[in-house]
C-alpha cells in the first residue's frame, strides 16, 4: 500500500527527513540505498519495492552518486523540483560540513596536527578503496570475460592517466559489452511514481550536454580560477559510473597536476571523508576548500560541491520520462555489463596509484594499511571509527621511541 498523505510531502518537512539520515547514513553508497529502502519503502511507504528496485536501477546506469541520485528522485516524487532540492539539501550538508572544516583545519593548523595523523588517514585510504575493489568485482565481474575487462581497463588507465582516457575506456567496454554479452531478459517492472514530461526531461537533458560541452571553452577564455573548477567538477561529476569510489582518480587527475592540491592533501582528505556520513562525493567541498588559489575556504568548497552534484540532478530529472523505454532495452543492459567490469578496473588502477604509491612506504605503513582493510571487512567496525583509529595509529607510529 502506497502512502498517500500530505504532512510528508512539504519540502521543509523532506528535508528534515534527509537531514536525519545525512546525519546518521555511514557505509557508503550501498549502505545508503538500503537505509532509503527502510526509511522510504518499509517505514514511510512512499513507493513500492518494485518501483524502488526500478530508481536504484535506474540510479546506477547513470553516471554519479547512486545513492544522492535516487535521494533525488525520491524528493521529486513527493514534492517536484524543491523535494529533490531539499533532499539533497539535507543528506549532503552534514558531510560537507565537516570536510570543509576539516579542510579549514588543515590549512590553518597544518603545523600542529602531526604528520603522523595524516599519514594514518592515507592509510586508511588504502584499505576503503581496496575494499570497493573487492565488492565491486564481486559483484560486477562474476566470469572470466568479464575480469579480462576490468585488468585490460585497468591497464590502459594507468598507461594513459587522464580523465578523457577513463572515459574512452569507459566507452569502449560499453561497446565490448554489446559485442561479447548475451542480453539479459528484462524483468516486469512497476511505473516509478514521479511524473516529470517528456518535454520537461529534454530540456534537462540538453542543458547537461550544453554544460558539459561548453563549460570547458568557456573557461578557456575566461580569466579567473572559478569557472575551471567548475568545469572540472562538472565534468568529474558527469563522467563518474560505478559510485562515489570511481570519482577518486577523475578528481586526482584534475585537482593535483593543475596544483590546485597536493597529493597529500588530497589523500588525507579522502581518508577523512570516510569519517564522515552521507554521500563520498562531499569530498569536492575539501577540495574546493583546500585550494591553493581563490576561491578556496567556504566559497571554494560550495563552488566545487555545488559543481559535482549538478550533473545527477540534471540527469536524474531528465532521464525519468524515458527510464521506462530504457529498462525494456536489452541491449542497453548488456552493455552496462561490459561498463561495470571497466568501472572496477578503473578502481583498481586508482588503488595502486595514487593510493597505493603515495602511502605504503614502510613495512608498517602496509601492516596498518591491512589492519584498516581487515576492520572494515571482517571486524566489520563503522568507517568513522576505523578512520579515528588509523590517524591515532598513524600518529603513535611516527612517535620517536
Amino acid at each position: 500500500m502506497i502512502d498517500t498523505r500530505t504532512d510528508d510531502r512539504r519540502p521543509w518537512t523532506i528535508f528534515l527527513i534527509f537531514l536525519r539520515l545525512g546525519l546518521t547514513s555511514f557505509g557508503g553508497p550501498i549502505a545508503h540505498l538500503g537505509y532509503f529502502r527502510d526509511e522510504f519503502v518499509a517505514r514511510r511507504q512512499w513507493l513500492s519495492e518494485r518501483s524502488y528496485a526500478d530508481l536504484v536501477a535506474l540510479c546506477q546506469f547513470l553516471p554519479g552518486p547512486a545513492s544522492s541520485q535516487v535521494g533525488m528522485a525520491l524528493g521529486l516524487s513527493r514534492s517536484g523540483y524543491a523535494g529533490a532540492v531539499a533532499a539533497w539539501t539535507g543528506f549532503t550538508l552534514p558531510s560537507a560540513i565537516a570536510l570543509i572544516l576539516f579542510a579549514l583545519g588543515v590549512s590553518s593548523y597544518g603545523d600542529v596536527i602531526s604528520p603522523g595523523v595524516l599519514h594514518g588517514l592515507k592509510l586508511v585510504a588504502v584499505a576503503v578503496v581496496a575494499q570497493a575493489v573487492w565488492g565491486m568485482a564481486r559483484n560486477l565481474c562474476t566470469d572470466a570475460l568479464r575480469v579480462t575487462l576490468m585488468a585490460i581497463a585497468a591497464c590502459i588507465v594507468l598507461l594513459v592517466p587522464s580523465a578523457w582516457g577513463q572515459v574512452g575506456v569507459i566507452a569502449a567496454a560499453g561497446i565490448a559489452g554489446l559485442l561479447l554479452f548475451q542480453s539479459p531478459q528484462a524483468a516486469a517492472h512497476d511505473p516509478l511514481p514521479i511524473a516529470v514530461s517528456r518535454r520537461a526531461g529534454t530540456i534537462w537533458l540538453l542543458l547537461f550536454l550544453v554544460l558539459l560541452a561548453g563549460l570547458p571553452a568557456l573557461a578557456k577564455l575566461t580569466p579567473g580560477h572559478t569557472l575551471a573548477m567548475v568545469d572540472a567538477f562538472f565534468r568529474s561529476g558527469s563522467l563518474v559510473f560505478g559510485g562515489g569510489h570511481v570519482v577518486l582518480p577523475l578528481l586526482q587527475a584534475e585537482v593535483v597536476p593543475s596544483d590546485w592540491v597536493s597529493n597529500e592533501a588530497f589523500l588525507a582528505g579522502y581518508g577523512a571523508a570516510q569519517a564522515v556520513p552521507g554521500p563520498l562525493f562531499t569530498f569536492a567541498a575539501f577540495l574546493g576548500a583546500s585550494m591553493s588559489t581563490p576561491p578556496s575556504g567556504w566559497v571554494g568548497g560550495m563552488v566545487c560541491l555545488l559543481s559535482i552534484f549538478a550533473p545527477s540532478f540534471l540527469l536524474v530529472v531528465g532521464a525519468l520520462p524515458f527510464w521506462e523505454q530504457l529498462r525494456r532495452n536489452v541491449r542497453t543492459q548488456a552493455a552496462l555489463s561490459g561498463v561495470n567490469a571497466a568501472v572496477v578496473g578503473l578502481l583498481l588502477a586508482a588503488l595502486y596509484q595514487p593510493v597505493w604509491t603515495t602511502a605504503v612506504h614502510q613495512p608498517h605503513d602496509f601492516g596498518l594499511a591491512l589492519m584498516a582493510l581487515v576492520a572494515l571487512m571482517f571486524w566489520k567496525l563503522p568507517p568513522w571509527l576505523v578512520v579515528v583509529g588509523s590517524g591515532a595509529a598513524g600518529w603513535l607510529l611516527s612517535v620517536p621511541l
